[in-house]
């Protein structure tokens, strides 16, 4: 008696490729948009970090700037012979003030 063989012959054609091949594609296409997503949020986020900085770094300099001002008119007001070098102290902690807010401004950006 001869041997039958039970194994079943392969089709020629394979009814899940074109299935498997879209939905690949599929994938690969929500791969491709979620990146984009993710990169546009991640500049969305860089750039509004980036102006909260900046904004607190003007802010402090104006603040810096307000209380430099009330201290030298405190102590002109109780020392009025000392203006003059009052003034030249106040006018140069201003101007460093001023200047780390501009350090800040471009620096955040």
């Amino acid at each position: 008696m001869a041997m039958r063989s039970t194994a079943t012959p392969k089709p020629t054609t394979d009814p899940f490729s074109d299935r498997d091949r879209a939905n690949k594609d599929a994938r690969t296409v929500r791969m491709k948009q979620t990146t984009k997503e993710t990169a546009s949020m991640t500049t969305i986020i860089a750039e509004i970090t980036g102006n909260i900085a900046s904004a607190a770094g003007v802010f402090a300099a104006a603040i810096g700037v307000g209380l430099i001002g009330v201290k030298a008119c405190e102590s002109v007001g109780r020392n009025p012979g000392a203006s003059g070098k009052i003034l030249v102290q106040s006018i140069l902690g201003m101007a460093l003030a001023e200047g780390l807010g501009l350090l800040a401004l471009f620096l955040a950006k």
